[in-house]
C-alpha cells in the first residue's frame, strides 16, 4: 500500500530554493515558474537557460556554493545537483516544516513530482510511486491524446457555468441535474455550449 498522499499545492508567491544549476535543476525551475513560485537557484554554474531566466529577472541566481542560510524562509526545496553528498547536506540542513525533494533519493524525499500535463484549468498527473517514471510518462502521453486541446475551452465553460448555477439556481434538484448534464459528451463536443445550456435550462426548469 502506497504511503504517498496526492495533493495540489498553491505555490504562487512562495519561496522555492533549487540547489543546482544543471539540466535537472532547469526542468524543476521551468515547472515552478509556471506555478507562480518565487524561485531562487543556488549554484556556482548554471545552464544557459537558467542564466537567461536570471537576466530576465524571472528567477534569482545566487552564483556560489550552497550554504545553510540559503534555505531560510523557503517553503519548498529541491536538492538538484549531481553530487549525492551535497544533495544529502541540503536535505539535512532543512527545517522539519520545509518540504524537500532530493533528485537522486526518492525514498529520502518528502515528495516527488508526477508526470503531468494541463489543459487550461484541467490538470492530470500520473505517478507510479517511483517504480517507473518511464511508465508514468507513457501513460501521460496516452492521456494527452485522449484529453486534447478541446478540453481547455470546455473546462472553462464548466467553471463559469458551475459558478452561475450555484449562485442563481435555488432548487437543489435542478442544480444537481444541471451540474450533471453539462459534464456530458454532448456539451464537450458542442459547437454552441451557451445556446445548448440555455435550452437545457429552459427544458429542466419547466
Amino acid at each position: 500500500m502506497s504511503s504517498n498522499y496526492p495533493i495540489m499545492l498553491r505555490l504562487e508567491g512562495k519561496l522555492v530554493v533549487v540547489v543546482g544549476g544543471g539540466k535537472v535543476a532547469e526542468r524543476k525551475v521551468s515547472g515552478l515558474l509556471a506555478s507562480g513560485a518565487r524561485v531562487v537557484v543556488v549554484s556556482p554554474e548554471a545552464t544557459e537557460e537558467l542564466q537567461r531566466l536570471s537576466k530576465a529577472e524571472n528567477i534569482e541566481w545566487v552564483q556560489r556554493s550552497f550554504c545553510v542560510d540559503d534555505l531560510k524562509c523557503a517553503f519548498m526545496i529541491f536538492a538538484a545537483t549531481n553530487d549525492k553528498v551535497l544533495n544529502q547536506l541540503v536535505k539535512d540542513s532543512a527545517e522539519p516544516h520545509q518540504l524537500v525533494m532530493v533528485v537522486d533519493d526518492p525514498d529520502g524525499s518528502d515528495f516527488h513530482l508526477p508526470s503531468s500535463f494541463q489543459r487550461g484549468r484541467l490538470s492530470i498527473s500520473v505517478s507510479t510511486g517511483g517504480a517507473s517514471p518511464m511508465l508514468a510518462r507513457k501513460i501521460r502521453e496516452r492521456l494527452e491524446q485522449e484529453f486534447d486541446e478541446n478540453y481547455e475551452d470546455y473546462i472553462e465553460f464548466l467553471f463559469v457555468k458551475r459558478k452561475w448555477i450555484i449562485k442563481e439556481v435555488t432548487d437543489a434538484v435542478l442544480k444537481i441535474r444541471l451540474l450533471t448534464a453539462i459534464t456530458s459528451d454532448e456539451f464537450l463536443h458542442s459547437h454552441d455550449r451557451e445556446g445548448d445550456f440555455r435550452q437545457l435550462y429552459r427544458e429542466l426548469s419547466f
